[in-house]
């Protein structure tokens, strides 16, 4: 809608327009639209002919309504060049007045005269055309007009609408020369235009108080000549006096509901019918309808009630003799509500006379209970047109979609389902199709953008499965001039109640809608807004229903689609948050595994569906050929959880660097947990989430001696397979979960035999909500029991078995099958502490080298021993130990009952001596030192090709 003061007369966009350049930047969008549509419709600017109708009415309702409404408007312009246009809902001009009554004689016909048809599809941009098109008040000004003829004139064009309906019954325009613009006329016209919708309100207030009379007048001659009676006052919706109630009580305000509700859907049915209702405390009526028809020929329908105590409607056929009623008629009406049924259409007024004084039945002679059963009585429900019923029933079912809604859309976090629910609700309630389309950026969880162009079709719902639209998840192209692309540049609901084939339908998204068998003929796009952004465009449409869409079903989209809007928006954020922490958390997972010969491992990683935690597994190599098997859970999910999980396995993995037992390791890992708790938890003003805590699993496998020493924080033990198929969970000692703070952790050993599998695992794949933890335990042991599986396998077996099929948790996975190294690869001997040994260990390290076929690396070993056995000797303390170990590499320990390590240091020039731990470096792949019980360790290793 355009204001006084915005640039008028766009010529130049005009002129650009029609030559096919873009003009977006200088066109209001109403206009841009506009001649977009025009173009569409192949409309040339210098059309002078427009359709003329000589078969309006020119003393419709409209017109009766709008005549005073004009004639103030004729004086009010009196003198001035305005014009002022009356045009039906088709765009057909009904009357036209001018300020100077000279100036229609110098005008052409299709300016002046009535019966020409200003429709947006004939005439081009124009007031009239535009307000039925846009469904509000518009302005256009000079070149703005699409047609030629109009370029010097302005106008302002407001739709006039039924109030009981919503429907745009027409159109109130003002026309005048482009330089006589006044900011007043805005509100002068919506100030007239409200004159005719009110006007056009009394019409049918006169036509229910004309029906309520005839009923009156009936009713009064009825008991006036013996016949059954008993308006009981005659008022409607009115309450019977208790002495003409023979139960002597009032009706309770819900039984008067539920009598009102049925009233209205029998109003509306236009049948003639008897229908029982069960009131409360055992009572029941029956309602009963009859045609109506006032003195001047106006047709409606009166409802009665015939109030028992509770007798059913079976024993009481001369109640429904004297009602008048059908036989045919004595069961509910096919049409009839459940007794939540949408209430009842609006109230018929009372005459200009008080209906109390029409002459009762039980005043002249003809009683309330005359001609009826024991404990009966009758009364006036409702009387109405069937029109207005069914008018008010739509409100009602508009207002029970919106509270349906509320409890459907929006149920999970998932962009489509939540479209889908939101077609779910609308079909057939308010449309016969439903389709939604949506930027790939948004079904990614992307924030939104610019949604013109090509989306993504999300969902295809309707009441027919042979539908003519594009199948779900194909792209559709959004086409300038569509109602789809108009309703996401504007931001607001585009309702096209008469669909035309050879239209913009048939360039729009889905052309064949307007072919084929199912043509549909209504539509409303609404732009699918939340918190500033378009996440897509929802079109309705009707093909079954004959009615179009009025204002009032798009007022009812615009809410849904807000409502549909705001729950994709969450469904996105939560997915865009889903997807970063998954991919934190996959990102901070081992991608391959190390190399190492100790044991077979092949794990399983499942993400939770309500949300990405913190479970994590690792391998980690060890010296000595020792591997340490490791997996974990953070207590929580999303980002923080996952970021935590990182934090902890790479806190993990360095404090394994140490060669830590599996009770200090674990100690190392809840003092730091404590730590970021403290720190994260305790700074209130950043918001930030305290970590709760975790649990972890590690083990530390020897393939030399084939001893598994584990211990664990809070975790469930790790299921050990035999080669023979059977299953044991090994009683570990419980230790507390990470992050409680100086509770200990206790390490226990024990030994597997060659070919036995090792299976980690988290919470996630036995704890669920949905069953006991020993029945999933029980599950994992069956899936387990098989001898001679590979670990992948059994990683397989176990996931398809054991795990849940919507985990609320995620679940880690590993299962590693161990290998003992054979004895023959490995050589030890007992080294003396005296120094004059050193040079026999050498020599037999030699010998054992060659026969291993291990020449190249054996002057690089001797140098190696001859260093570490001399400080063993020097420094450290009995039983003094050499071992050769032939795996990957060739390791080389010494090991000692001292616990002093030695450190790498850099040697000045005139030192003696501190160059023997650097030598060992430089001849080493690797080197460092561990901690045993009985000692240390120190251990270097070798490529076997080394020279």
């Amino acid at each position: 809608m355009g204001v006084a003061g915005e640039p008028i007369s766009p010529v130049r966009s005009r002129e650009r327009f029609l030559l096919g350049e873009p003009v977006e930047a200088g066109v209001r969008s109403p206009i841009l639209h506009s001649w977009e549509r025009c173009r569409l419709l192949g409309l040339s600017p210098d059309q002078t002919e427009l359709p003329y109708r000589d078969d309006f009415d020119p003393d419709s309702r409209l017109v009766r309504a709008a005549g005073p409404v004009i004639d103030r408007l004729a004086a009010r312009f009196a003198g001035s060049r305005m014009n002022v246009s009356l045009a039906d809902a088709g765009g057909t001009v009904l009357q036209r007045r001018f300020g100077e009554p000279e100036l229609a004689r110098s005008l052409p016909p299709i300016q002046t005269v009535p019966g020409f048809v200003f429709a947006e599809r004939f005439a081009g941009t124009n007031g009239i055309g535009l307000a039925l098109a846009e469904r509000r008040l518009v302005q256009v000004y000079g070149a703005e007009h699409f047609a030629e003829r109009s370029q010097s004139n302005a106008c302002c064009a407001v739709p006039v609408r039924n109030q009981l309906n919503g429907l745009v019954e027409g159109v109130l325009c003002f026309g005048y020369p482009r330089g006589d613009e006044d900011p007043a006329l805005t509100a002068l016209i919506r100030l007239a235009a409200g004159s005719i919708e009110r006007r056009l309100m009394e019409q049918t207030s006169q036509r229910e108080r004309a029906l309520l009379r005839s009923y009156l007048d009936a009713r009064a001659r009825a008991g006036a000549d013996g016949r059954p009676a008993g308006a009981d006052g005659a008022l409607p919706y009115a309450v019977p006096h208790p002495a003409s109630d023979p139960s002597g009580a009032l009706l309770d305000p819900r039984d008067e509901s539920v009598l009102k509700d049925r009233a209205a859907e029998l109003i509306s049915s236009t049948q003639r019918a008897a229908v029982e209702v069960t009131l409360l405390h055992g009572r029941r009526a029956t309602l009963l309808s009859r045609p109506v028809t006032s003195g001047t020929g106006i047709e409606g329908i009166a409802v009665e009630a015939v109030l028992t105590d509770g007798e059913p409607a079976a024993r009481r056929p001369a109640a429904l003799s004297a009602a008048g009623a059908a036989p045919a008629a004595a069961t509910a009406s096919p049409h009839a509500p459940p007794a939540t049924a949408p209430p009842a259409g609006p109230q018929a007024p009372p005459g200009p006379s008080d209906p109390s004084a029409a002459p009762a039945a039980g005043r002249n002679g003809a009683g309330p209970d005359r001609d009826r059963p024991d404990g009966a009585s009758r009364r006036l429900v409702l009387v109405g047109e069937p029109e207005v019923g069914r008018y008010a029933l739509a409100a009602r079912r508009r207002l029970e979609l919106l509270a349906e809604a509320s409890a459907r859309i929006g149920t999970t976090l998932d962009v489509h389902r939540t479209a889908r629910e939101l077609a779910e609700v609308a079909v057939p309630g308010l449309a016969d199709y439903v389709t939604v389309d949506v930027p790939e950026a948004v079904l990614r969880g992307e924030e939104p953008t610019d949604a013109a162009g090509t989306v993504r079709r999300t969902v295809v719902h309707g009441i027919r499965d042979d539908h003519p639209f594009r199948p779900e998840g194909s792209p559709v192209e959004l086409r300038p001039g569509t109602p789809h692309l108009r309703c996401l540049a504007d931001g607001k609901a585009v309702v096209e109640p008469y669909l035309a084939a050879g239209g913009w339908l048939a360039r729009g998204p889905d052309p064949a809608a307007a072919l084929g068998g199912h043509p549909v003929h209504s539509l409303i796009a609404v732009p699918l807004r939340a918190r500033g952004g378009n996440l897509g465009v929802a079109a309705f449409y009707r093909s079954e229903d004959p009615a179009p869409f009025a204002d009032d079903d798009a007022w009812l989209a615009r809410e849904l689609c807000a409502r549909a809007a705001l729950c994709m928006d969450n469904a996105r954020q939560y997915t865009r948050e889903h997807t970063l922490a998954l991919a934190l958390q996959r990102s901070l997972l081992p991608h391959r595994l190390p190399e190492q010969g100790a044991v077979e491992v092949a794990h399983r990683y499942l993400p939770a569906e309500s949300g990405v935690g913190g479970d994590w597994f690792d391998v980690i190599p060890l010296s000595g050929t020792r591997v340490a098997l490791l997996v974990g859970d953070v207590v929580g999910h999303g980002l923080h959880a996952a970021a935590t999980m990182g934090r902890l396995r790479t806190a993990a993995r360095n404090f394994a660097e140490l060669e830590l037992a599996p009770d200090e390791l674990l100690t190392h890992l809840d003092n730091l947990l404590v730590r970021l708790d403290r720190e994260e938890g305790g700074d209130s003003d950043t918001g930030s989430t305290a970590i709760v805590g975790a649990t972890c699993l590690y083990v530390i496998y020897d393939p030399t001696t084939r001893e598994c020493a584990m211990a664990r924080a809070g975790h469930l033990p790790p299921a050990v397979v035999r080669p023979d198929g059977s299953v044991d969970f090994p009683e570990l000692p419980a230790g507390p979960p990470l992050g409680l703070g100086g509770l200990p952790f206790e390490t226990a050993a024990i030994d597997l035999p060659e070919g036995s599998t090792l299976v980690l695992y988290t919470d996630g794949l036995v704890e669920d909500r949905h069953r006991d933890i020993d029945a999933a335990l029980e599950d994992l042991r069956r899936a387990l029991a098989h001898p001679g599986r590979t670990p992948e396998d059994t990683c397989r077996s176990v996931i398809d078995a054991v795990a849940p099929d919507h985990p609320d948790d995620d679940i880690a996975l590993l299962a590693a099958r161990i290998h003992t190294l054979p004895a023959e690869r490995i050589a030890a001997w007992d080294v003396p502490a005296d120094p004059a040994r050193v040079g026999e260990i050498r020599a037999v390290a030699t010998r054992t080298l060659a026969e291993w076929g291990l020449e190249e690396p054996a002057f690089a070993v001797e140098l190696l021993l001859s260093e570490l056995v001399t400080n063993a000797v020097r420094y450290g303390g009995e039983p003094i130990q050499v071992r050769l170990i032939r795996d990957r590499t060739l390791i080389c320990e010494v090991s000692d009952g001292g616990s002093t390590a030695p450190h790498l240091r850099r040697a000045a020039a005139t030192d003696e001596g501190g160059r023997g731990l650097f030598l060992v470096a430089q001849l080493s792949q690797a080197w460092g030192t561990r901690y045993t019980p009985r000692g240390k360790v120190i251990w270097a290793e070798c490529a076997l090709d080394a020279a």
